[in-house]
């Protein structure tokens, strides 16, 4: 079988027999610790299980859930994004610029949202491929600095606000109860889904992230791959970043702050390994909603903010350990 049939399984395969159990928990693990933790909330707190408050998880975790996307590409191919947040920044401030000071056609605004977002992933696939800098840790961090620096330069560090109604949908709209904000994740997932399970180019994906050599070796072409993978995690970036002006209608240069480590840890949590190759779509969706539902149920029992953070820390540890231990148990069959 080929490197790139063994990616794909990964995928799609759903594991078979009794002697097979161990793998369906695993694979049903993320969920699970999400089912644990709804539990443990609902004891605790009356007001979690409510639907309000099940919107607002929805609708919180929206961001990072396209945040996470992106993520999944880089990591599936044993890199990173570390600039997912300052792209958002500069994303929607160039948005505001020519929405709000340039009273342009929010449709422009949007496009150039998406488009900005786009080309710093491109740049950050072109410094990993044709520059071949050691690690796309290196590159993206580089990408960070530089989209976070021009945030602030290009309006004096000042916020943008006024956005057209065009702009705002996708982030304070709602279909019944349920946000559009959640509803587009969903769309957006299941896009990605069909992607990496359907196209060759998502096949070669998990190929690079399991053997990048033999994925070489095979016909690969491996840097047009990156490019792609790392252009998209800039497009959701800017896809992310349009649904954060929807909800709060500004867009400041300080956003997106540290968002890329709920990034990686919604990946980590919903089973996908930093040493690339595994990894799935629901997973992702999953880590996602368990760091939302975990904020949101902190933030019922008035846990503060600072232990929030600690906590979240943990959970990423635990998470990373989880994936360590996968590695070497995978590593003695």
């Amino acid at each position: 079988m080929s490197q790139i049939q063994v990616a794909t399984k990964q995928e799609t395969d759903l594991p078979k027999g009794k002697n097979n159990f161990k793998k369906i928990i695993s694979k049903l693990g993320p969920l699970l610790a999400l089912i644990i933790l709804v539990v443990i909330l609902t004891s605790l707190s009356d007001k979690f299980l409510t639907v309000n408050n099940l919107m607002n998880i929805a609708s919180q975790s929206s961001i990072n859930a396209l945040l996470g996307i992106g993520m999944l590409l880089a990591i599936l191919t044993a890199g990173i994004d570390l600039s997912v947040g300052a792209i958002l920044a500069v994303s929607i401030m160039i948005m505001g610029i020519v929405t709000v000071n340039m009273h342009m056609n929010p449709i422009i605004g949007i496009i150039v949202c998406l488009g900005v977002g786009t080309f710093f992933g491109w740049i950050n696939g072109i410094l990993l491929t044709k520059l071949h800098l050691p690690h796309p840790f290196i590159s993206t961090l580089g990408t960070q600095f530089i989209g976070r620096g021009i945030a602030l330069i290009v309006t004096a560090a000042a916020p943008i606000a006024g956005f057209p109604f065009m702009i705002q949908f996708a982030g304070n709209q709602f279909v019944g109860p349920i946000p559009i904000s959640f509803l587009l994740v969903i769309v957006v997932y299941v896009i990605f889904h069909i992607f990496l399970t359907r196209t060759k180019t998502g096949r070669y994906i998990y190929a690079i992230g399991g053997n990048p050599e033999a994925a070489r070796l095979s016909g690969i072409n491996v840097d047009r791959v990156l490019l792609i993978v790392y252009s998209l995690s800039g497009l959701m970036a800017g896809l992310a970043g349009l649904v954060m002006v929807g909800r709060v209608n500004s867009a400041f240069p300080l956003a997106g702050l540290n968002y890329e480590s709920d990034a990686i840890a919604a990946v980590i949590i919903g089973g996908a390994s930093f040493f690339g190759g595994v990894g799935t779509v629901s997973g992702t969706l999953i880590g996602a909603l368990t760091i939302a539902v975990l904020r949101n149920g902190l933030n019922l029992l008035n846990v503060s903010a600072d232990s929030q953070m600690a906590v979240i820390g943990i959970v990423i540890i635990a998470a990373v350990y989880v994936d360590v231990i996968r590695q070497r148990r995978a590593k003695k069959k």
